[in-house]
Parts: C-alpha cells; structure tokens; sequence
C-alpha cells in the first residue's frame, strides 16, 4: 500500500513538471512568433525610414554587424575542432589567451570614448582581470581537466559534428536575423524601439540557450549509452526523441539553470570574499555559502544528460543527479571541474574577437555605431561559441552522470576514481 502511494505520489511529481515545462514550450513557440513578426516590421520600417532620411547609415551599420556575426560562427566552430585534436593544449590556450582578448576589447572601448562604450570597458577590463587571476589559481588543476576532457570526447559519431555545423549555420542565420531587427529600431531610434532592442537580445539569449541545451540533451544521450553500456544508439532516433519528449524540459531548463547559476556565483563570491566574517554587506555569509550549496540541486547542467537519457523535468533531473554525485562521493569534483569554465572562457573569447572585429570596423567607418556594434557582436560571437562547444560539453557531462549512476561498470578507467582521490589527498 505505501509502495504505491509512493509511486502515485512520484506519478503526480511527474505529470506535474511536464505540464510546467509543456507552459515554458509554449511561451517559447509563441514568443518565436511574435519575436519574427517584430523584427519584419522594425527592418521594413528601418527600410522605409532610410528612403526619406539620412540619419541612418545602413551600410555602415549592417555590413560590420552581419560580418562580425559570420565571424563568431566561425570561430566557434574552429575552436571546438582545436579541442578535439589537442584537448591539453586547447584548454591552456583558452585559460591565458581569453583575459588577453577581453581586455583587448575593453581597451577598444575606451578608445570608442562614448559614455555608454566606457562603462562596457570597465566591465570588459574587471573581468578580464577576475579571469587572469581565475586563471592563476586553477592552474594545478589543468592536468586533471586534460585527462577528462581527453577521455570524455575520445569518441564521437561522424553525424554529431554534423548536427553541431548545422546547430551554428542555423544560428548565425537567427543572429542575423534578429540584428536586422535591431537596426530597423536602431534607424528611428525612439523609446519604444529601445525597448525593443532589449527585447530582441533577450529572445536571442533564451532562444542560443535552446539551440544548446537541445545540442547537449542529444549529444549527452548518445555520449551516456556509450559510456553505461557500450553501445551505439540511432542519432536520427535519438533527435526524434528529443524534439518531441523533451523539449518543454529544455526550455524551462534554459531559463532555470542559468538564473540559478548566476544566483550561486554571486552566493559563492559574497561567501569567498566574508572569509571568516560572519556577515557582509548585512548577509549572512554562512547563510550564503548554504543557500549556494543547496540552489545548485534543483537547476544544474548535469541534469540535461537525464532529460535525454529518461525524459524528466529539468528540476528532477538535476536533484537526481546531484544526489548520485554526493552518494559516490563526486561532490566536490563537480564542484572543481574545470570544464565548464573551459566552454564558458571560450564563449569569452570568441565574443572579444567578434567584438574587436565589428567595434574596429565600425570605428573606422562610422564612429557613432561603434559602441552598439561591438556589445552586439560579442553578444553573438560568444553565444555562438557556446552552441559549438556544446557537443564537448555534452560529452564530459554524460560520462561524470554515467560514472556516478555506476562507478564499479568495466566501461570506465580509473580517470575519476585517480580526480577524487587527488582532491582527498589535497585536503588532508
């Protein structure tokens, strides 16, 4: 009788988070519609405004715009084939080479000299900043991510590759897209096409995040049968199953796990930087250091690998995993691993790159778009970096969850169980 109100009970969490992730699918259908039907009506206002106007430049505003966007989905992708043919290499690359190019691009602004572009440059510079010093601090940690990342992506169907060039073509088209939207609001200029503006960039950050997640549920799903059981699944049924069982999971997910993410890191920071004080900035530190350790259970990325692999809820599926990583003793290691600072420093730098590329060029043509050129040529170059890096992230994700769902399996090496002990060892 308790076995099955359990059951019911798990029955009814389950119905439960499918209705509110089928809401978040919804929500994302209808703002793709609306969100198209904006951007055509801005770009042929913005058309129209140019024939009997001369305050706006087109040539001077697209042409740099579109180039930089190509760009950044070039880069990308390079940056994901650097990683597969020489993961040590590209992983140090990218910790010391992404400090060096944000604060190139913040150095850019401050030479663009408009208000707007000199409060982007001490952003830009801080951080390049927090990144060198971020930098300094993991470095005896490389060795470890050298080895996961070698061996989480030792293997790879020749379609996933595939997917992912398509996944950033696809992308640089939307980016486009909506860019052109942007500078029909740009061309009038008014309050409301302001609002409009931060409107489009909004729907093209949710709309990156679904294009990636939707990568990583696919890739972890066939990267996790591999590694649990050895096996090679059907890409073509596993893309099937995605789009139609998982992608209300995926949306929700991709508004949850990054605001839970930024809740975290700036839980973390208030905590690094109390040290032994109790309370800073009227915060409990403590309080702090227990909310950021308990806020990562219900919206983490590991969490996508179960989304693919059993079709849960995003909350679900990140409260399971998390609590098979502290069973196997695989907390702390989740909490060091390098990886996603590795695919996060390259959305980085390949933002920097394409905001050099467009902010020079627009600096040189036509100074006036100079600012808005660059934040919105990194913007785009750094989220298509991170749809091209997804298949690599995938794939250490679904080895850490298919290690931690059996540690003692015969398809794994001594890579994590050698990464755990290290960190025992170091804090003896």
């Amino acid at each position: 009788m308790q076995i099955q109100e359990i059951n019911g009970a798990e029955s009814e969490m389950t119905r439960d988070g499918k209705a509110f992730s089928n809401l978040f699918l919804y929500i994302f259908y209808i703002h793709l519609l609306l969100i198209t039907l904006l951007v055509l009506f801005l770009t042929l206002r913005g058309v129209l405004s140019t024939v009997h106007t001369h305050h706006f430049h087109p040539k001077k505003w697209y042409v740099p715009v579109l180039s930089s966007t190509a760009c950044g989905g070039i880069i990308g992708f390079a940056w994901q084939a650097f990683t597969s043919i020489n993961p040590a290499r590209a992983v140090k690359t990218t910790f010391w080479l992404s400090p060096l190019l944000t604060c190139a691009f913040g150095i850019l602004l401050v030479l663009i000299g408009t208000p707007g572009s000199l409060g982007a440059s001490v952003i830009a510079i801080v951080s390049s900043l927090i990144q060198s010093l971020y930098a300094c601090w993991v470095t005896p940690r490389f060795d470890r991510t050298y080895r996961i990342v070698t061996v989480g992506i030792a293997y790879h169907p020749p379609k996933v590759k595939t997917t992912v060039l398509l996944s950033v073509i696809t992308s640089t088209i939307f980016s486009s897209f909506l860019m052109s939207g942007i500078g029909g609001a740009t061309a009038t200029g008014t309050k409301i096409d302001i609002v409009s503006i931060f409107i489009i960039l909004g729907s093209l950050t949710w709309t990156m995040q679904v294009v990636k997640n939707t990568m990583q549920v696919m890739v972890s799903h066939i990267k996790y049968m591999q590694f649990a059981c050895g096996i090679e699944v059907d890409f073509t049924t596993i893309v099937k199953n995605t789009t139609r069982y998982s992608m209300g999971s995926i949306c929700s997910g991709s508004i949850l796990v990054p605001l839970l993410l930024v809740i975290r890191s700036i839980a973390r920071a208030i905590s690094m930087v109390s040290g032994d004080v109790d309370e800073f900035m009227f915060s409990c530190a403590d309080c702090c250091k227990g909310f950021s350790s308990r806020i990562v259970v219900y919206g983490n990325r590991w969490g996508f690998v179960q989304i693919g692999v059993y079709n849960k809820g995003i909350v679900q599926a990140s409260m399971d995993t998390w609590d098979m990583f502290r069973r196997h003793g695989m907390e702390k290691l989740i909490n060091s691993d390098l990886t996603s600072s590795f695919c996060f420093l390259c959305g980085v730098a390949a933002g920097s790159i394409c905001g050099l590329v467009g902010g020079t060029w627009a600096l040189v043509i036509h100074k006036k778009y100079a600012t808005e050129v660059s934040i919105y040529t990194f913007l785009t170059g750094y989220l298509m970096s991170r749809v091209a890096m997804t298949w690599i992230q995938a794939s250490i994700a679904a080895y850490y969850v298919a290690y931690a769902e059996n540690p003692q399996s015969q398809q794994f090496d001594s890579t994590i169980t050698d990464a755990i002990r290290e960190i025992q060892r170091s804090q003896v």
